[in-house]
């Protein structure tokens, strides 16, 4: 029953993803009693989501041969008005200089705000939020159905040396960091919308400035975290045959199977490499974000992915574009990794017995690692039994 409601759940989100509203031709309006200018359909078509054609005004830059004399309102300007000038700024028709130098100096007008704001306001936080809410309450469901992953036959006693204190230290590095960015990011993302009805908003002020500073500090720790972990384990999560077996029996997590493993198990090697991808990916696009339209990334990355699978992506982008695709993508990232990371806490916490003991204090029961780390166990026996004999 579990798996029927989990699977319409997965559907029904599915059917919500991937069936957007289809943009509509508007129909053609009568703009005689405008001057060739936009009317209200017009503004109303674009309201809906309709597709209207913008020659009316992209072709519209004005005609020095209708100039108006010298001392008419618009005749300063050769017969070309303030918007003529405008819809050339907007349409990518004027030749623009500035005295201002920088990447961005030269964007006078960026229309692509708008669709961003309501993309970070509207899907991000509405899925993203869902994810975080649909993973909590599976795992509670999973608990109550499976109960904890206890320890077969009970604790030994005894315990072996799981990890070191260097790796126990990059390990909570990389941990509290991404805990406290993931706090302070959705502080970030979703305070004017949640927070500010609560707390009001000199307070809401007050946490927003402090959470900016926080994230944009603690980043290092979690960029300096992802790489120690990843100069300490990748050797150990290189997949091979034993992760195909232990993915077919699931693990054990569902089952009493107990399938063979050296120090870390496929689950484990999945959460290694989700984590190094994406912390990678979210760290890029996180350094784009701290050094505004420095870091270039998405026009190179949409013309490599157009010359290998044939897509269409756009790939002359302003530096503002550059900027809100980083801060997109950044989200959707940082939302898979919190889906990720908290099934980790979860399987590392109450989730199985003993579990926590690795990065608690370096030291697990013979018998858990026994259970679930059977190889690797008699790899440190046996090298401990070759120390004592030389």
């Amino acid at each position: 029953m579990t798996l029927k409601i989990l699977g319409a759940v997965v559907f029904a989100l599915a059917t919500l993803v991937s069936n957007p509203g289809l943009a509509q031709e508007a129909p053609e309006a009568d703009r005689a009693g405008t001057g060739g200018a936009q009317t209200l359909e017009d503004i109303m078509a674009r309201q809906e989501k309709q597709e209207v054609d913008e020659s009316f005004r992209s072709e519209n830059l004005g005609d020095p041969a209708n100039a108006a004399g010298i001392s008419d309102q618009l005749g300063t300007q050769g017969g070309v008005s303030d918007s003529d000038t405008w819809r050339g700024i907007r349409y990518n028709e004027s030749d623009i200089r500035t005295q201002a130098r920088g990447p961005a100096a030269d964007v006078l007008i960026q229309d692509g705000g708008m669709p961003w704001y309501k993309l970070r306001e509207g899907p991000i936080i509405t899925y993203g939020g869902l994810a975080l809410l649909g993973i909590i309450a599976l795992l509670i469901v999973f608990y109550f159905v499976r109960g904890r992953i206890k320890i077969d036959g009970g604790p030994a006693g005894t315990t072996i040396e799981r990890f070191k204190a260097i790796e126990r230290f990059g390990h909570w590095l990389l941990a509290g960091s991404f805990v406290a960015l993931a706090i302070t990011g959705l502080f970030t993302l979703m305070g004017r919308s949640f927070l500010i009805p609560v707390i009001g908003q000199d307070a809401f002020s007050t946490l927003a400035v402090g959470s900016k500073w926080v994230h944009n500090n603690i980043a290092w720790a979690f960029m300096l975290g992802l790489v120690l972990t990843f100069c300490m384990w990748v050797a150990h999560n290189i997949p091979n045959k034993l992760d195909w077996h232990w993915l077919k029996v699931g693990g054990g997590i569902f089952t009493k199977a107990h399938p063979s493993a050296k120090k870390f198990n496929a689950g484990q090697k999945i959460v290694f490499w989700t984590v190094m991808v994406l912390g990678f990916s979210v760290s890029l696009s996180g350094l784009s974000l701290l050094f505004p339209f420095e870091l270039i990334m998405f026009a190179d990355t949409f013309a490599a992915i157009n010359s290998v699978v044939g897509t269409d992506f756009p790939t002359a982008l302003t530096p503002h574009e550059e900027m809100q695709y980083a801060n997109i993508w950044h989200s959707i990232v940082a939302f898979v990794m919190m889906v990720a990371i908290i099934a980790h806490i979860y399987i590392g916490s109450v989730g199985m017995e003993g579990a926590f003991d690795a990065m608690g204090n370096g030291h697990v029961d013979v018998e858990w690692a026994r259970q679930h780390h059977d190889l690797w166990v008699a790899e440190v026996e046996a090298k401990q039994g070759r120390g004592e004999s030389s």
